[in-house]
């Protein structure tokens, strides 16, 4: 955008492939396995909700760092196990989903010109917000296949102008589950280095293989310098009702809130108190089934790609995979993405979208977030036209 009567930020912002990748999807008729859109069936619990509080009257401003109840529960969900303890009463902010909340915390946090790291491959919208809100992202490589990370780079990309380091796990793009080791590694650089971090755990409650979720914030010595992000769109797939909330110590917090009120007074007054009604009600086994159905369906793609020989980097956790496609002519991310719509009618994001400068052009991601007559469909279409 170079039009001169635009901020001087538009200058750097750029539409997410992500999004070009649905609008090319919907105008072939293919199936989406681009977008995490998360098109699942909405519990009976968050319906009965939603339509206990619209009948109820609860459609007026809440207070803007959220209802009480839906605090309380984002409370006793960071406490559980071995988290960590917040006080719902100034302690956590719900905010307009976790894009929100993570955009309330780079404006809380960032003066023009900090820097902030981010390990790469990275969400895309990290990399934009970061941006907009005046920062300048600071990509640090993850390891291929596994996208290990290397703490010498992490600190050896640290200088006089890092502010923060972004942590997303499980990561989006590439399903990577931080370590205990690589997270109390993190810990240690923010106290040596005097700096903050902002989680992305967004996708926590998707796990495969027996793994748990950490949270960096329960590292010795990470909580006074921790803002943990998550919320409920992926948990309970409504990714369009846009919740999420912000935990962090009490003066950010209060900063978070703030900037919360300004730019949206409140989260949705009626979808908050439908998912406090649904976190009360749901048992461990929904929790449990929503891995099992979720690794079922990974187990499905990984196979379709692997029998393509386009080498999965299998996920240990959130529901997208990232392949290597070898296919005759596509030498960039974006042609690879472009011939595997056109060719099979089913959507992928280029890798490229996730990296700085010319990286990930030899990968693509799919998201597995899909009804299974969906996912089945599109995997009988990736076989059809590339087996």
């Amino acid at each position: 955008m170079n039009d001169p009567r635009l901020a001087h930020r538009m200058r750097t912002l750029a539409q997410s492939d992500i999004r070009r990748m649905t609008l090319e999807c919907d105008r072939v008729g293919g199936i989406n396995l681009g977008q995490g859109i998360c098109d699942l069936p909405t519990i009976p619990e968050l319906v009965e909700g939603v339509a206990e509080a619209v009948r109820d009257g609860r459609s007026t401003y809440s207070r803007y760092d959220g209802i009480e109840s839906l605090r309380q529960a984002i409370a006793d969900r960071l406490g559980a196990g071995d988290g960590v303890a917040y006080d719902p009463e100034g302690e956590i902010v719900v905010s307009v989903g976790s894009t929100g909340a993570f955009a309330m915390a780079m404006m809380a946090l960032l003066d023009p010109g900090d820097e902030v790291i981010l390990p790469e491959p990275f969400y895309g919208y990290h990399w934009n917000t970061i941006l907009a809100a005046g920062g300048l992202p600071r990509p640090v490589p993850l390891a291929e296949p596994e996208f290990a990370l290397d703490v010498d780079a992490l600190e050896a990309a640290i200088g006089s102008r890092t502010r923060a380091v972004v942590v997303c796990t499980p990561a989006n793009p590439t399903g990577k589950v931080w370590t205990p080791g690589e997270l109390d590694a993190v810990a240690g650089l923010l106290e040596r280095h005097d700096l903050w971090a902002v989680t992305d755990e967004i996708y926590e409650d998707i796990l495969y293989d027996g793994r748990s979720h950490h949270r960096l914030a329960a590292r010795p010595g990470a909580r006074e310098r921790t803002i943990t992000v998550s919320g409920f769109s992926k948990t309970f797939s409504i990714t369009g009702w846009r919740l999420g909330f912000a935990a962090a110590p009490r003066p950010v917090a209060a900063a978070i809130g703030i900037l919360n009120d300004l730019f949206y007074v409140c989260a949705p007054t009626p979808l908050q108190h439908a998912v406090a009604h649904a976190v009360a009600r749901v048992g461990e086994d929904y929790y449990t089934g929503l891995r099992r159905d979720y690794q079922r369906k990974r187990d499905l793609l990984v196979e379709t790609c692997r029998g393509l020989g386009w080498n999965p980097r299998v996920p240990a956790g959130a529901y997208y995979l990232m392949v290597e496609p070898e296919l005759s002519g596509a030498a960039t991310a974006r042609q690879r993405s472009d011939r595997i719509l056109e060719a099979a009618r089913v959507a992928s994001v280029p890798g490229s979208a996730f990296f700085a400068d010319g990286g990930g052009e030899h990968l693509v991601r799919f998201s597995f977030a899909k009804t299974d007559q969906d996912l089945q469909e599109a995997c009988r279409r990736l076989q059809a036209a590339f087996g």
